[in-house]
């Protein structure tokens, strides 16, 4: 990795962003990625980007985890705003909150495919 041989910056600009940042706002992404730094919740997110809504029992199956596990994780996301769910009788269905889930998960995922065919040149 590749760093500064002398110490300096543009105290202008560090100020500008520094004046900039919105604490708060930070926080609440950074708690968004922890949420889906998780392989078992980037699963089931990938999972509902496949699909409109699935039970909790077809979560269970596709991640490979107990039923127990997957709740766990869906009530995780569903706290930090990933999910949304609605019963019909004893049954759970869960679905992405909204479009911009789905969004993060297509570019992470073409992210990773530029990241492995720029490996694979050099």
């Amino acid at each position: 990795m590749s760093q500064c041989e002398i110490y300096c910056y543009n105290e202008e600009k560090v100020q500008e962003v520094q004046s900039s940042m919105r604490l708060e706002e930070l926080e609440m992404v950074a708690q968004l990625f922890k949420a889906l730094s998780d392989v078992n919740r980037s699963k089931i997110i990938y999972a509902l980007c496949q699909s409109e809504e699935l039970c909790v029992c077809d979560l269970a199956n596709i991640i490979g985890a107990s039923v127990a596990t997957t709740s766990h994780h869906l009530r995780a996301m569903n706290k930090r705003g990933l999910v949304k769910f609605r019963k019909e009788g004893k049954l759970a269905f869960y679905a992405l909150d909204d479009e911009h889930i789905r969004s993060l998960m297509t570019i992470a995922l073409e992210h990773n495919k530029e990241l492995k065919q720029h490996e694979q040149v050099e």
